[in-house]
């Protein structure tokens, strides 16, 4: 069967592939192979910047741009062309190698082969490439796109700011709040968590084939092949781990993981609450021509951007959970485990990047029904019992709880009328009864 979107199996490639798109460029095998392939010319040069004695002189101004245009003109021809050569090596890193040999041959460097992956063992690559990957794709697609959804609920919060919402507190009626400060509650708790996103540094196994620089020090014992890694590698923009077998131990991958599965549970909890707030006709959605809300229920109106963000986010923390938890976990020097699952570290993403353009579509379609909201507030005058009691503790009138407990658990509606009713039989000052009756559940909003 021909591959396009209709016969991909994964809906990240399907469905949903044009979202998903902008994580082909670090995620892709086409993306996987390029940054090899910058790791590999990029160690090139390095090496004979050190100078080792063989390159001394060779590789001029003019071969190093040549020899970076490897991989910032990169084509699909190219990576077809180590695909085609894996073929035989059955190696894919080698394959890699084998092409850049086949590369230098046209610069006039054929002299200088042996020194296309001097040393290294192919996880000295894959361990620098991914790292590398991961990065630019957090600082280039996630977190704009986070960001972007933040500023959003910035912008509504604010222009709710003043809006009063019953609020609902296992389920019940409970003290009114403003429904702009229920964004920023949100708000707050996932800039909390990209603060620490950042903190999380992506680092990288640069050392041998097992992480002692073995085969680097035979050859040349006078260099300081660690000092030249750590340099190599900040070069790269990410940081080298010391201490390492044949593989990077991944604890830090597993750190962003979990942090990003702590964001997608924030955002399940945005989902869940909006979702709800439409239920409760606090909002309307705006409506687009033609679209369908049920295949038989014209009336309706669904949720669906909030619903597919939960669903992609709980399909993401799945991934996530599994990532951090198996990649730290390597028998003895290393075994294989790794490689395999970290070809899927790009599928919690796209399914992360998915629900977060479903929030945004979804917050941009809400319509305010302040009516709703008003008349949910005018329904629930028990609310303000709470108001009252605490002034009522102010004044040192006995047992006030209580006092209100018993008004508000009649089976009686209770009512703006029958709560004033109930202030007149008070025996506290005619001022104090004044300032009773001016709380509302409209108004008894607090601060914030």
């Amino acid at each position: 069967m021909e591959f396009n979107q209709l016969s991909a199996i994964s809906p990240i490639d399907g469905r949903y592939q044009k979202q998903s798109e902008p994580l082909a460029a670090y995620f892709s095998e086409f993306a996987l192979i390029q940054y090899r392939v910058l790791v590999e010319v990029e160690y090139f040069i390095a090496l004979s910047e050190i100078p080792l004695p063989q390159m001394k002189g060779l590789i001029s101004v003019a071969h190093k741009q040549d020899l970076r245009d490897i991989y910032v003109q990169f084509s699909l021809q190219d990576a077809q062309r180590i695909k085609e050569i894996e073929k035989t090596t059955n190696h894919d890193v080698k394959a890699v190698e084998y092409f850049l040999k086949e590369k230098i041959q046209s610069l006039g460097l054929s002299d200088l082969s042996e020194f296309i992956h001097f040393a290294l063992t192919s996880q000295d690559i894959n361990n620098s490439a991914i790292p590398l990957s991961l990065k630019d794709a957090m600082h280039q697609v996630m977190l704009p796109s986070l960001q972007q959804m933040i500023t959003l609920l910035k912008k509504l919060a604010k222009a709710w700011g003043k809006v009063p919402m019953l609020a609902h507190t296992h389920g019940q009626p409970a003290s009114p709040t403003i429904l702009g400060k229920e964004l920023l509650v949100f708000v707050e708790r996932l800039e909390g968590q990209v603060v620490q996103l950042k903190q999380v540094p992506f680092k990288a196994k640069f050392g041998g084939a097992t992480g002692n620089f073995n085969a680097h020090a035979i050859a040349y014992p006078k260099i300081d092949w660690p000092g030249f890694a750590d340099q190599f590698i900040i070069g790269l923009g990410i940081e080298r781990s010391k201490y390492t077998t044949q593989i990077e131990h991944y604890d830090n991958l597993a750190a962003l993981f979990d942090v990003q599965k702590r964001i997608n549970t924030i955002l399940i909890d945005l989902c869940r609450d909006f979702w709800q707030y439409i239920s409760m006709d606090y909002f309307k959605q705006q409506l687009k021509k033609g679209e369908v809300g049920s295949s038989a229920m014209p009336h309706k109106v669904n949720p669906i951007d909030f619903e597919n963000a939960e669903g992609n986010l709980g399909m993401a923390n799945a991934l996530f959970e599994h990532l951090s938890a198996k990649l730290p976990i390597s028998r003895l020097q290393r075994d294989l485990t790794d490689s395999t699952v970290l070809r899927n570290i790009g599928v919690p993403l796209a399914h992360s990047l998915i629900s977060f353009n479903s929030i945004i579509k979804g917050l941009n379609k809400l319509l305010l029904n302040e009516p709703a909201l008003a008349a949910d507030l005018e329904e629930n005058w028990a609310v303000c019992a709470e108001a009252i009691q605490t002034i009522l503790r102010r004044e040192g009138y006995p047992k006030p709880y209580e006092a209100l407990k018993d008004l508000t658990r009649t089976n009686k509606k209770i009512t703006q009328k029958s709560l004033h009713t109930f202030i007149d039989t008070l025996k506290v000052s005619a001022k104090v009864k004044t300032e009773l009756k001016k709380i509302t559940p409209h108004t008894y909003t607090g601060i914030f």
